[in-house]
């Protein structure tokens, strides 16, 4: 008897995903490709649609001709910051500009000199100026800068919406894609900003429809419940806001680390802007107030620095353990001693000689260091709320020595680890489910742990 599963694409830059998931959320099958990049007209690497379109539909039909599963419904996570713009016979006009792409300086402050001052642009609308990663200045670049592909424009969808558009023909849009430093929404007014309705850009944007939308659909003869996709960092936080029944903050870590309070009623101040704090967006439009750090790149770059110095395996981090006297030592006598290659964290003044006895104890000043500048990233994304509970994902979950540092900088709150590899894939199962989740889901899908602290006094 066939399996009833979910299915889900979840596009990332570097690797394309599907997953199938039992309808109690087990993988029960994956797919994985990797797609070259190839150039837009200006030379700059992006996304090949049509491979990513017929790797899709050619993966989805092999699933759908299994006799092995029977697919109750899709969904699709993917990155954001990125359109894909159709014309009126639904043809992609243009390229799916990479949001690393560099737009003109010029463009950049034409658009702040009449939409400005930028500190209250920016507080409105959650985003930090970032060119193409505020992707409805895409917009503003194509309709100024290039109009005759603007021209063509019918729809202008974000790319998890084009995925399912793909599969329903309908184009919509979706509260989490919007939300995600787009520059298009004004958090105040809940609405776009008046900049998107002054340049008619409104035009080009589909109605919005709530994230937990699904439109029935048949395929080769299946009826499939299709959802409308969803922004993969929203996607990542949606099981912990689902099983989790107190206040919390996710640390999402990786190259970049990024603090998620999805309890803040306050609207970012210019202060959390200029202190790089951003808002990403529920599925129900509530923000969620962020905090990013440059973190895992500046470590992978330090770590590199201390193998050669030392003249270790570059992989050599991963076996040294958390010390105690070692730490008790090296906080006794603190003092800073790292210069900081790609944090933009204020004066590195007052520096002491970077000489340690030994890689370990280079390796634990690291850490200490870079976990005080972890610690007031959390506390600007936390603000004024009451939160008891702090969960870490990604690479540094498994970091004994950093959950260590970490959670004796919050004492009183409760420090768990969880491992969320399937995080933005499973959160797109659970959004076209619309399940309730209990407080096991967590452990039983996450391996979720308590932290049990190494210190003691």
């Amino acid at each position: 008897m066939a399996k009833e599963v979910i299915a889900i694409f979840d596009i990332g830059k570097t690797n394309k995903k599907f997953f199938l998931f039992d309808l109690d959320f087990k993988e029960v099958h994956r797919d994985y490709t990797y797609l070259e990049p190839i150039q837009d007209e200006d030379g700059h690497p992006t996304e090949d649609v049509v491979k990513l379109q017929d790797w899709i539909k050619a993966t989805f039909h092999n699933i759908l001709k299994s006799k092995d599963y029977k697919v109750n419904a899709v969904n699709f996570s993917s990155y954001g910051a990125s359109f894909v713009h159709l014309d009126d016979m639904g043809n992609v006009v243009a390229p799916l500009y990479n949001y690393t792409k560099p737009i003109p300086e010029e463009v950049i402050e034409q658009f702040y000199d009449t939409y400005g001052p930028e500190t209250t642009f920016c507080r409105e609308t959650g985003t930090t100026k970032e060119g193409m990663l505020n992707s409805g200045i895409q917009l503003y670049w194509l309709k100024h800068h290039k109009p005759e592909v603007f021209s063509k424009i019918k729809y202008s969808l974000h790319l998890p919406q084009y995925l399912s558009y793909l599969f329903t023909g309908i184009p919509i849009s979706e509260y989490t894609s919007i939300g995600c430093h787009t520059a298009l929404w004004n958090y105040e007014k809940q609405d776009y900003h008046d900049w998107v309705y002054k340049e008619q850009l409104h035009r080009v944007l589909p109605s919005i429809v709530d994230t937990g939308t699904s439109i029935n659909t048949s395929l080769l003869g299946h009826n499939i419940k299709v959802g409308v996709g969803i922004h993969d960092s929203s996607s990542a936080l949606l099981p912990y806001i689902r099983s989790i029944d107190k206040k919390f903050l996710l640390l999402s870590t990786g190259t970049w680390s990024i603090s998620l309070n999805p309890f803040s009623k306050e609207f970012l101040t210019e202060t959390d802007t200029v202190s790089n704090c951003i808002n990403y967006m529920r599925i129900n439009g509530e923000p969620v107030k962020a905090a990013r750090l440059f973190l895992g790149n500046e470590y992978n770059i330090k770590i590199k620095e201390l193998s050669e110095r030392y003249g270790v395996a570059k992989d050599h981090h991963k076996s040294v353990d958390f010390d105690s006297e070692l730490y008790h030592r090296l906080k006794d006598n603190f003092s800073h001693k790292f210069q900081w290659s790609s944090l933009d964290v204020g004066t590195l003044e007052n520096r002491s000689p970077l000489k340690f006895n030994s890689y370990e104890e280079a390796y634990h000043q690291l850490l200490m260091e870079l976990v005080e500048l972890q610690i007031d990233s959390i506390q600007r994304a936390i603000g004024e709320e009451p939160i008891e509970q702090l969960y870490i994902d990604g690479g540094f979950a498994n970091n004994q020595i950093f959950v260590e540092l970490l959670a004796q900088g919050f004492n009183h709150m409760k420090v768990k680890t969880t491992d969320a590899s399937l995080g933005s894939a499973l959160g797109a199962a659970i959004v076209i489910s619309n399940v309730e989740l209990d407080q096991k889901f967590l452990k039983k899908n996450y391996a979720l742990k308590k932290h049990r602290p190494l210190i003691t006094n």
